[in-house]
Order: structure tokens, then sequence, then C-alpha cells
């Protein structure tokens, strides 16, 4: 069963809150990132960033960033801008999207958890990109932005956060891209003890839903920790990482879609004829065409959009990964067809997020850098979760959540 901990965070003062808080580090570049905080010290990409206060030619991955990322944070502290909670709190986080609200209970997970497998994992993660993060933990001591967990629907966990979110939020503001972000303190002993009660004995798993990197980085930071200390009772601070658990109910995957640059020879009419082996194809003009349900595409070549339903002997409902779009995609197009077979490596295809719209898949083919997009039907959350049950990987670009968690809301110190 999962073990969640109630925690002294920190967090910035009520007047602050609008300015402090941030996109997280992995949706930006440096470029973008320096640009987001002109004429607003308070960021916390100042924290998550760091290089946007450094010459454009440092190493991100030098130790003057990750110093310079704890010299930031510790000045946000010492000039007041963060207080540390008095007591041992869960809290409230709640994100308004598109008329949709879900309500995520920022708590610290257990690195035992991550272990020994209580927290369920669906992606791949890179050597690479977990170092980076757990240099920036190792150098800042805090987890510095949360990890996005999701956790099976539970109707006393629901009734408990209706009574928390019936009260007036400590945080409540709207960020530039329109979504709305509100924070409760859950300060009753009583109500901490229930919720950290119900995970215990209710929910068998968590589950990753967003930043595999930072999740490992934080609990391979945590054990390393627990490895080098002599002393170690399994108390420590270090032994949690912070998180938001929301309900798989609530959540929304919105599609992650793929361009390529070429049709690897073909033309395309070619090409089209070579798609009807594995599709039923209609041709839809040139109104944007969006897929209307799981084995239908939408591909956009030459200035028209198609719609591509897969042929039923393409793909297996039965199997938690050949019912996926992204696995029919690559087995009947990208791989054959396109000569496309390591999406993680191959330079000829790019991955687009939804949340661009599929005007953004039209722009680049129009403009010539791409020769055909194609979109495809959301992930569901059951499709995450049975891949995540059975210790299967998705594939690379599969899963796009939105609205992102704010960085700089509540953090954890490790000490």
């Amino acid at each position: 069963m999962a073990i969640i901990k109630a925690f002294r965070g920190f967090r910035p003062k009520k007047e602050f809150v609008d300015l402090v808080a941030s996109r997280p580090y992995d949706v930006l570049n440096s470029d973008e990132a320096r640009e987001e905080v002109k004429g607003n010290p308070h960021s916390f990409l100042h924290v998550v960033k760091p290089e946007v206060d450094l010459p454009v030619v440092v190493d991100l991955h030098s130790d003057v960033v990750y110093n310079k990322a704890k010299e930031n944070l510790r000045k946000l502290i010492s000039d007041g801008k963060f207080v540390q909670d008095e007591e041992e709190y869960l809290y409230i986080y709640a994100q308004t999207m598109w008329g949709k609200t879900q309500y995520g209970i920022v708590a610290c997970a257990a690195v035992e958890d991550y272990m020994n497998g209580i927290i369920k994992k669906h992606e791949l993660t890179r050597p690479d990109k977990e170092e980076d993060r757990m240099n920036h933990i190792r150098v800042t001591d805090f987890n510095a932005e949360p990890v996005f967990f999701a956790y099976p629907d539970h109707e006393e966990l629901k009734s408990i956060t209706s009574g928390v979110t019936a009260g007036k939020p400590e945080f409540n503001f709207k960020t530039p891209d329109g979504v709305g972000h509100q924070l409760w303190v859950i300060s009753d002993s009583s109500v901490v003890k229930r919720i950290t009660e119900i995970f215990k004995n209710d929910i068998p798993f968590t589950y990753v839903a967003d930043g595999h990197h930072r999740t490992a980085a934080a609990a391979l930071v945590g054990n390393e920790r627990k490895k080098n200390n002599p002393s170690h009772t399994g108390n420590e601070e270090y032994n949690y990482f912070l998180a938001v658990h929301f309900p798989a109910g609530e959540l929304t995957i919105i599609d992650y879609n793929r361009l390529v640059k070429d049709l690897n020879g073909f033309k395309v009419s070619e090409f089209i004829e070579k798609l009807r082996a594995s599709y039923v194809i209609e041709e839809k003009g040139q109104e944007i065409y969006k897929p209307s349900e799981l084995h239908n595409f939408s591909m956009y070549i030459d200035g028209s959009w198609y719609s591509l339903t897969a042929k039923p002997e393409t793909y297996n409902d039965d199997d938690p990964i050949d019912c996926l779009d992204v696995n029919v995609l690559s087995e009947t197009v990208l791989t054959p067809i396109l000569d496309i077979t390591d999406l993680r490596k191959s330079t000829r295809i790019d991955f687009v997020g939804g949340i661009r719209g599929l005007g953004e898949l039209q722009k680049r083919v129009d403009s010539g850098e791409m020769a055909v997009a194609f979109a495809l039907f959301p992930v569901s959350m059951k499709q995450l979760m049975d891949i995540a049950d059975t210790n299967n990987i998705m594939p690379p670009k599969t899963t796009w959540f939105e609205p992102k968690l704010r960085s700089g809301l509540v953090i954890h110190d490790l000490e």
C-alpha cells in the first residue's frame, strides 16, 4: 500500500504567489525562460532554471548552475518571500482548465515505495536527465518541484477533498494561459491522519503521470542519502519526496502528435496507396480533421486532411501495448513505410503536444519543414494504468498532461 507523509512546506507569501509560481523546468528552453523572467526577480524559474541568471555560454550541467539554484532559493527564503509552515501539513492543489477542475493532494511520497514498485512507472528515463535533476536536489537540499502522480479514485478521499475545498483557499490566482490555481492548507491533524491512513490501507499503488525523471531523481537521491548515512533511522526527511496526488478520474490526457520530415522517397500518391493496406482512408479536404475515437487518426499531407481508420487486424485491444495508437502508427506506417525505427533517436520525426492545436501541424507541413503530420486520439488513464500494472513501458511521446503543475507553490526541505 502507498505511503504518504505530511511535511513542513515552504510556501511563498500570499502577496508574491502569482509572481513566484512558474512553469516547470522542462517545458521551457533556456532562451524562453530568460524571456519569461524579465522584470520578475521572484519567478521560481530562477531556482529551477538558474541559467537565466548566468551567461548564455554556461554549461547547463556545470556546478555553477546548481550552486546558482541554491543561492537563488536561499535568497527567496532569507528575503522573506518564502516562509516555512510551523507544523507538518498536507495541502490540496486545484487546477481549473477548459471549465474542468482537478484536485490533488500535496504530500510527500516514500522513496521506498519507488524502490519497491508501489509507485508505478510507464516510461523509460534517460540517465543524463536523471543526473541533472539529482544534482539539482543534491546541491539545493530541496525538492523544488513536485512530481505529478495519480491514484485510483476513492470516494472517501473525494469527500474529504470536497470538505477542505469548501473553505477559502490560501492561494487563488490565474496564470497567463488562463488556468486557475488554488491551494488549501490542511492543518487539522485528524484530517491529515485520516488521509494518510486511507493511502496506507486502501491505495495499493500510485502512478507517475508526469515527471518520470524528477521522480527517479528524487527517489535516487533519497536512497543515496540513506546508504551514505551510518546513523540512518528511516525517519529522516530525505526518505520522502514532493508529489501531488490526483484521482485518476479527474485527469485529462491530451493528444501527442507526430510530424515526419520526408516520405522516404515515395510520392504522395504512392504513400497514400501504401496506407490502404492498414487503413480505411477518407479525404476530408482543407478543413482540420480531429480523430474521433481510438484507432482513428487524422493525417495532413499535400494541403489536405484525411481520416485514417485502422483495420481490426492492426491492433489488439486485449493487449495493453498493442492497443495503443502510437504503437499502431509505428507498426503500420512509421517503421515499415517511412523507415523510422527508433523514435528516441531519429532526426526525421518530431512530436507536438495537442495543447498547440492541430493548426500547428498544418502550419509546419505547409511551410515545407515537414512532409506529413499524424494526429492521434488521446490515451486514456485506464490504458496508462493497465500498462503500468503489467510492468510494460509506453512508447516514447505517448502522453501529454494538461494543465501542468506550477512550480514554487510548495517546496520540500530534505534537511
